[in-house]
């Protein structure tokens, strides 16, 4: 029991970062990746455009939506109609929160456009390559899930890359195909489904890995008149061991770091130890119950 007591305790663990949840004021890590634990990538923060910004479009007067710049955005020459309409492509960690692809370098992303977006110089189709930073001016920009009171649309981070247009005929059909990814880091993507809304304003108070459907609920969509605007993001997901920024780290890299000692046991816990016994105080206690044992014999009559 003395044993016991001299070496029991609680090490202090070293704090761990707070994954940055929705809705929350995040303007002090902006525009950059948080801090989290557990995950292959860090959240990318960025916030929307303000109103003055080179980057904010427009707002509709009834408040029913807000856009911001997008260099992917095209009109169709000749203009038949009122038709437009977004595609785009969201990456999340395994928190769900937006990244762009640090993790997932050489990875790209291709969602095949039917003959109706032919004339899209950046369709048929629209080809997405991560990491989106070194691809890309505008690596996020649009803001397709969460809310906030301060916006119609939105919770006032980008958090989605995607391709615009408008000019088609309020009567066309737009389909897309089904997504494939592809590259060396490829198989640590995960296609949790499509989020498709149609002939209205963009509805982002949905989640979108809870929201996303299998491409055969998706697909495409028929403009009709009055009802002329459609749009769909394409949900992926990080599907990593969580070790490749801000998460658990894996040192085992071939080589051992750690001390040895005379027994063969390893002690990698305290990178200052220099061999020393791993129960600090159990050698003192071991010596004193040796002298006590001596003693009791001596004393023992013969």
């Amino acid at each position: 029991m003395v044993a016991v007591g001299a070496v029991a305790g609680s090490p202090a663990g070293d704090s761990m970062p707070t994954a940055v949840t929705a809705g929350e004021d995040r303007s002090e890590f902006a525009p950059t990746a948080t801090l989290q634990s557990g995950v292959s990538e860090e959240e990318f923060v960025e916030p929307v455009p303000e109103e003055g910004d080179p980057y904010f479009e427009a707002e509709a007067d009834d408040g029913s939506w807000i856009s911001y710049v997008n260099p992917r955005d095209a009109y169709r020459s000749p203009y038949l109609g009122e038709g437009s309409g977004k595609l785009c492509v969201t990456l999340l960690n395994e928190n769900g929160d937006p990244v762009v692809g640090e993790s997932v370098p050489g990875t790209t992303v291709t969602v095949e456009t039917g003959e109706e977006l032919e004339w899209h110089s950046d369709a048929d189709p629209f080809v997405v390559e991560y990491p989106l930073p070194e691809n890309y001016d505008r690596p996020l920009d649009a803001d397709q899930f969460g809310t906030t009171d301060d916006l119609p649309q939105g919770d006032g981070y980008l958090d989605s890359h995607c391709l615009e247009w408008h000019g088609l005929p309020e009567d066309e059909t737009v389909n897309y195909g089904e997504v494939e990814v592809e590259g060396e880091n490829a198989d640590d993507v995960e296609v949790v489904g499509y989020v498709q809304q149609a002939h209205d304003s963009w509805d982002s108070d949905v989640d979108p890995i809870e929201a996303a459907e299998p491409y055969e609920e998706a697909g495409g969509w028929t403009y009709y008149e009055g009802g002329s605007h459609g749009q769909a993001v394409v949900v992926l997901q990080l599907d990593g061991d969580g070790d490749a920024t801000g998460g658990e780290t894996d040192d085992s890299d071939g080589s051992d770091d750690s001390s040895s000692d005379d027994n063969g046991g390893t002690d990698s816990s305290n990178p200052d130890d220099t061999g020393a016994d791993e129960t600090p105080g159990f050698g003192a206690v071991a010596v004193l119950v040796a002298l006590l044992s001596v003693l009791a014999l001596r004393s023992r009559p013969e």
